[in-house]
This record gives C-alpha cells, structure tokens and sequence, in this order.
C-alpha cells in the first residue's frame, strides 16, 4: 500500500506540475520523502540504459530514444533533462502502473555524473554509457578526476560499459575489466599532431601519471593515446567512425554505415556514434539504425537556426564553465569558409548557483578567432568586459571587436552590422535571452 500510495502521489503532483509549468524534479523530491526506497520497490525492465559524463549527455539520450522509438521500441527516458535522483524518480514513477510495474519494455535515462552513485544503490543499469569527462563547472565539479571517482562508485560488475576509446580518464573505467565495450573515431583528415588547447588535461597518464604520447588528437585530449611507463593505451573500440566529412556532414560507422548528420561536429560524430552502438547491443539491425539516424535533427534545442532581421544565424549551446564546450562551437563557426559574425553572451554563469567566477573564460581557445573569416566578433552580458579582457590577449585586431552589456544592444547592432552568418555561442541559461530577440527557424 506504502508503494501504491507514493506512485499514486507523485502521478497527481506531476499532472498538477505539469498543468502550471513547474519543473519535472518536484513530484520525485515528494516520492523520496515518502518512501526513500521507492527505486528499490518498483518492477524494472530487463533494459535499463544510462548515460553519463561532462558532455554530451542530453543530446546522446535523445537520439537514443529517437532510434529505439523509431525502431518500434517502447521506451520511457527523462526528456525534460532532469537527471539528478528526484528527476529521474519523476519519470519512472510516471511511467509505473500503480501497482509498480514500468510499462515501457526499455529504461533509457541522462544522469547527473555526481548523482548516478545515488540513483544507483537501488538498481542497476544493464548498460551504462560514459561519454567523456572534462573541466565542467569547477567550482562545483573539482577536477575530472575527482569527477572520476565519483562516477566510479556508480558502477556495478552487473553493468555492461559503453565507453569512449579516445578519452583516456573515461577508458580508465574498462582497464583490465571484463565487460566492456569501446566506441571510438580512427584518425580522419580533421586530425591534429599536437594538442593545441589551451591546457593539456592528456599530458600525463591517468592510472601511473607517466608521460603520455599521442599518435593524433581530434580536440582537446581526445584522441589516440599510449603511456610511455606502464603500457595504458587507447583500446580498439567495437564501433569506430571509419570515415566522416565535417565539410559535407556525414559519417561512416565500421566501414559501412554511412550516416548523413542534420550538424556536422565532431561532438556530434560521437554522440551518433554512441546511439548507433547502444541500439546494436539492443539486436536491432543496421539498416532501421541508420535510417533513424540519417539527417536526425535535434529536439533538445542544444543547436536551432534563427533569423535575426535579415540576418541567417545558428544558436549553438555551449556549458558556461566547460571550455571544452565552447572550444567545439568555436570549431563549427571556423568550419564556414565564409566571413562570419560570432556572438558570445555570458549574462549569467549558472542557472543552479550564483558566482561570479570567470576564469575559466581564459581556459576557452579564442584565439583562434584570430582567423580573418571572423570578419566581427560581439561580446554581450554581464560579463562582457570579463570576455573583453580575455580577447585583449588573442592577437585579434580591436576594430573586429564591439563589446555590449545590453544584450538587446548587441542585438540590434547585430541587424545592422553583421558580417555574413552569425554564429551565436552561449549557454541554456542566457540563450533564451537572445532568442528572444530573434525568429528561430
């Protein structure tokens, strides 16, 4: 009856939730407190997938659920995003009957990388994808590895794990354990010898802290990697993009699965990558894989196209406090042959908490808008003159740089000098700022 009573509570208050706009973590925060072990109380399905890590979660989640939906799949995940505890009670206990049965035949759920130790004492996820691990949120996250440890108290010997070759802190999870399946990109034309980021987080080897060697890097740490002192080396993934062109948006998965992408990144090469693997381990066959794949254009509003009076543009979501993030929206812009405009708007650093702390501004690879073809760059928010100080230090040329506190300023400015298409990088918690001002396509 405890059980009954608990889902039946948490059904009411998240139609309520619903019905006036609240968030989706409310009814689950009402279920624990209910019944702390309500987890532990509901009848699960045989298939329970969940993804974690510093990036790339929601959008890797969500054409997860697009492939096995598309496929015939009944599945039931947490698309609202919310992926501590009490989101994800929220969605299972959604989807419960009231008896405690999930309907849906397959669990696939985005968690928290701080949080999934606690979602996980009360069940096990049958295959646990971690895509990768960077500097996120310092000053709530701590370094990557602290990050590690974390997460490393979240896997069970139950749980197969899908992991990321090309990260070396998150391949450390499959070292020398049985279980485990690798995904990876082999080295393509986009490819660099040398790491060129602004810090080296791949430099010394996460299990000895020996000297790392590099055969080729994709960005950032990313890449192919071997220890020089204890032998840790990249293993050779299961599921490899074989092939991929940036410039015409398409990859190749194990010599014959060509997929055309809606955005062409090398992020979103692996989260492709990543869906395309856990639906094989789900027996589904190639070809139903690759055609809801092919041309899969994102929900999550991660990366929309907007017009901004008569000027074309795309919004792509970077984490404030993930340099990484900023790095690969960055990389998109540089990837227009064309002159372009590139906005950055840092209006608030976090949604969750209040801090002023901006150093990890100077962790981000500005300088590469040294390029001519970022004919304009815009500056907006709070923080502009934090940014403004930080591109002081990027060889760029003064007069490709206005600088607005006022976003609806910058905006403006936008309409009547923009250099071509626009570019505009910020985070969830500012973009809504801007669109405001913009008709998204």
């Amino acid at each position: 009856m405890r059980t009954f009573f608990t889902i039946l509570v948490c059904k009411a208050v998240r139609l309520v939730g619903k019905a006036v706009g609240r968030g989706s973590s409310m009814p689950g925060q009402i279920a624990l407190k209910l019944q702390p072990d309500i987890l532990r109380s509901i009848r699960l399905p045989e298939h329970i997938i969940a993804v974690t890590g510093s990036n790339g979660k929601t959008s890797t989640v969500e054409m997860i659920a697009h492939t096995l939906s598309a496929c015939g799949k009944r599945v039931a995940w947490n698309r609202e995003g919310s992926n501590q505890i009490e989101g994800v009670t929220t969605f299972l206990l959604d989807d419960c009957t009231l008896s405690g049965k999930v309907r849906s035949e397959i669990i696939l759920l985005e968690t928290d990388e701080r949080f999934a130790r606690h979602t996980f004492r009360y069940f096990t996820p049958s295959l646990y994808v971690i895509t990768n691990l960077y500097r996120d949120q310092m000053t709530r996250n701590g370094h990557p590895e602290w990050i590690y440890h974390i997460i490393e108290e979240s896997i069970h010997d139950r749980s197969h794990l899908l992991l990321n070759a090309d990260d070396p802190l998150v391949s450390c999870f499959g070292w020398q354990r049985e279980n485990v399946t690798y995904f990876g990109v082999a080295r393509m034309p986009f490819s660099e010898t040398e790491n060129t980021s602004i810090y080296d987080d791949g430099k010394y080897c996460p299990l000895c802290k020996g000297r790392m060697e590099y055969d080729y890097y994709h960005y950032n740490h990313i890449g192919s990697y071997h220890c020089t002192q204890c032998g840790y080396h990249r293993m050779t993934p299961a599921y490899t993009v074989t092939d991929a062109s940036l410039e015409e948006g398409w990859l190749v998965i194990n010599e014959e699965n060509r997929i055309p992408v809606a955005f062409s990144s090398i992020y979103h090469f692996y989260n492709t990558l990543a869906a395309f693997a856990v639906a094989d381990k789900l027996s589904i066959p190639h070809p139903q894989i690759v055609s809801a794949l092919s041309g899969y254009a994102m929900k999550s509003g991660r990366v929309l196209s907007f017009r901004l009076g008569e000027r074309a543009g795309t919004l792509l979501t970077s984490k404030h406090e993930n340099s990484v993030s900023y790095d690969q929206s960055i990389r998109v812009a540089l990837q227009d042959p064309n002159p372009f405009t590139a906005l950055f708007i840092i209006d608030a650093v976090s949604r969750k908490y209040f801090t002023s702390e901006t150093s990890w501004i100077w962790d981000i690879d500005f300088e590469r808008l040294a390029d001519p073809r970022a004919a304009k760059i815009v500056l907006a928010g709070t923080y502009c003159n934090d940014l403004a100080v930080r591109f002081s230090y990027c060889g760029i040329p003064e007069e490709r740089i206005q600088v607005f506190e006022s976003i609806d300023d910058a905006a403006e400015y936008l309409k009547a000098e923009a250099v071509g298409y626009i570019y505009a990088i910020t985070c969830f918690s500012d973009k809504e700022k801007f669109l405001a001002k913009t008709q998204v396509q």
